[in-house]
């Protein structure tokens, strides 16, 4: 299935070929204050390109060879995951790429597309599971070349990655991904909300205007997964929330500090969030309206350096996952 997938992907390439291509890598225009915070560059491997959204059989991807290189960028900006994309799909387009896949969020498969796909580390490299964007693109020639991008946020950076395989760049040095062009982003729509934790009125505000909040004001005890007794202005707001909109669904995700290891802080966080969502069935919210899962220390939203990083980074965030 794999190979027959690899042949119709390279066809559709070849078909959309644009015969005055550039040859060499792409070369693409981030804003002038765009920062590389990270990069992998390897003279010859190979990359696993997504090709499909992951489902139960797992990703589907295509094999490629080449000069491979990964790199990851933070932009300073307010702009969406959609405004970040489009320039960068523009700049790929006008030098004869292809789009062979696009995704967002759920329909890319979520948690398990972000977890099969190869992604540079945190926290250079941010993907917020409710907000991301990905893109493959090929280009056919002398030996095809490929490029993905995967795009998320915060409030108030812009993270992208470029995956790159195929020839080796023209220019040097090895990695020119070019940062210089001030106007390359579309201007925000509004000004992004605040990152930090968002008091229990602001809430409901948040989930409508961003898909996600904190819910700042939970309590639990060190190294345990059980809620601390007693209400919560947090859960209440949510509980109304839900109730007045009996058509949509949220998913709460738990998340930990860098203390421990991997398997058993996903493991705390995932139980958190499950307490999280008892409470709130007791409460009266149905079940058919909340999940819960737990990413441990994947998504830190500050240092895990600090005291204060690591408090912060201790949460529980919900995510509108659903409107019908």
């Amino acid at each position: 299935m794999r190979a027959a997938l690899a042949t119709a992907i390279l066809a559709a390439v070849a078909a959309h070929a644009t015969p005055a291509a550039p040859a060499g890598a792409a070369t693409l225009e981030l804003p002038a204050a765009a920062d590389r915070a990270a990069a992998r560059v390897e003279a010859f491997g190979s990359y696993a390109v997504p090709t499909a959204p992951w489902s139960a059989e797992g990703l589907e991807t295509l094999p490629a060879e080449g000069h491979v290189s990964l790199e990851a960028w933070q932009v300073p900006s307010g702009a969406t995951t959609l405004q970040l994309l489009v320039p960068l799909r523009d700049q790929l387009a006008a030098q004869g790429y292809s789009v062979l896949f696009e995704c967002q969020g759920d329909g890319c498969g979520g948690f398990d597309f972000r977890y099969e796909t190869e992604v540079l580390p945190e926290p250079e490299m941010h993907v917020d599971l409710a907000d991301f964007r990905f893109l493959a693109a090929g280009r056919a020639g002398e030996a095809p070349d490929y490029v993905t991008l995967l795009v998320s946020r915060t409030s108030s950076t812009g993270y992208v990655q470029v995956a790159r395989v195929g020839p080796p760049p023209v220019s040097e040095p090895d990695v020119d991904l070019i940062s210089k062009t001030p106007a390359a982003l579309p201007a925000p729509d509004s000004a992004a909300p605040a990152e930090a934790p968002l008091a229990a009125a602001d809430l409901t505000g948040a989930l409508e205007a961003t898909g996600r909040a904190v819910l700042d004001d939970l309590s639990f005890g060190t190294g345990s997964s059980r809620l601390a007794e007693g209400d919560f202005a947090s859960l209440a707001s949510l509980a109304d929330y839900l109730a007045a909109h009996p058509g949509r669904r949220i998913t709460l995700v738990g998340h930990t500090d860098a203390e421990g290891s991997l398997t058993a802080n996903i493991a705390l966080s995932r139980a958190r969030a499950r307490s999280v969502m008892q409470r709130l069935i007791d409460a009266g919210v149905p079940a058919a309206q909340v999940e819960a899962d737990g990413v441990g220390y994947l998504m830190p939203l500050a240092s895990n350096l600090t005291d204060e990083g690591r408090t912060s980074n201790r949460r529980v965030e919900v995510v509108l996952t659903s409107i019908e």
